[in-house]
């Protein structure tokens, strides 16, 4: 298994600060979600033309690939024209993905709006991966569903992309989401996700009186243990990534000090 990071740890970071940190702590590659407090990637200069070709050099320079984009894009409103606009920010993230040669881009599901129903929003969303995914498929890039929302469980997830029925789509399986949302196992979700994972996120937890806040991996209370079970058993190989969600929950520790925590506690354990 190789390891990169979400840049969620990083949000206000410039590209080389990245970089430089995922080259130190030892990553392997680089989940791109913000930069320089961007999320629509593609409006930032520094992925655009020549800029855009120094990053990739500076990327291969340090043996580092880009593992997923990241894109805010939800398929859960009952307004087709909302979720017009969200296809056409997918595109122009995938444009960016292909330049960079990441392999897919992260969208969600995700809740269930005022006046819908659970059935009308699954049909949506399945219906809008399909349709992103015909059309960035050609640029070589698949589109990830993350267990998130009301869509968590790898059930759940799994009956989206069964009716989306389309090849250049999986699922980003976020255990801990899981465990969250519904009380699901990570051996539970491993099982009921199996071939459609393309990529990991892995975070750890501890509860206190305020509810589940992220701690340094091996100080919380999720059961890591069974993560690390189920990726073996299904002979997993891709990306593992941290998630160190410094922009949701400013108060955690810096990423300078969580990224490469996490390193060396996955490599240790």
């Amino acid at each position: 298994m190789k390891l990169s990071f979400s840049t969620l740890a990083c949000p206000d970071w410039t590209l080389p600060q990245i970089i430089a940190i995922a080259s130190t702590a030892g990553y392997d590659g680089i989940e791109l979600r913000f930069v320089e407090n961007e999320d629509s990637l593609w409006k930032l200069p520094v992925f655009r033309g020549k800029e855009l070709a120094a990053a990739n050099r500076a990327f291969s320079d340090h043996g580092l690939t880009i593992s997923c984009l990241d894109t805010s894009c939800r398929f859960h409103s009952p307004d087709a024209d909302e979720r017009a606009r969200w296809l056409t920010e997918g595109e122009r993230m995938a444009d960016l993905a292909a330049a960079l040669g990441a392999p897919g881009m992260r969208v969600f599901g995700d809740t269930i709006q005022p006046g819908a129903d659970r059935a009308s929003t699954r049909s949506w969303i399945a219906d809008s991966i399909r349709t992103l995914a015909e059309n960035t498929g050609p640029k070589g890039i698949e589109v990830w569903l993350e267990t998130h929302g009301d869509f968590a469980t790898g059930s759940e997830t799994a009956a989206i992309l069964a009716e989306a029925g389309c090849a250049q789509t999986g699922a980003i399986w976020d255990p801990a989401n899981c465990f969250l949302e519904s009380g699901e196992r990570p051996q539970e979700g491993a099982a009921r996700l199996g071939a459609s994972i393309r990529h990991i996120h892995v975070k750890d937890l501890r509860q206190n009186h305020d509810g589940w806040k992220p701690v340094l991996t091996g100080a919380g209370d999720f059961p890591l243990p069974e993560v690390r079970t189920a990726l073996r058993q299904l002979g997993y190989d891709r990306f593992v990534s941290f998630e160190w969600e410094k922009k949701w929950h400013p108060d955690i520790a810096d990423a300078t000090v969580a990224l490469p925590h996490f390193t060396r506690w996955f490599r240790e354990n």
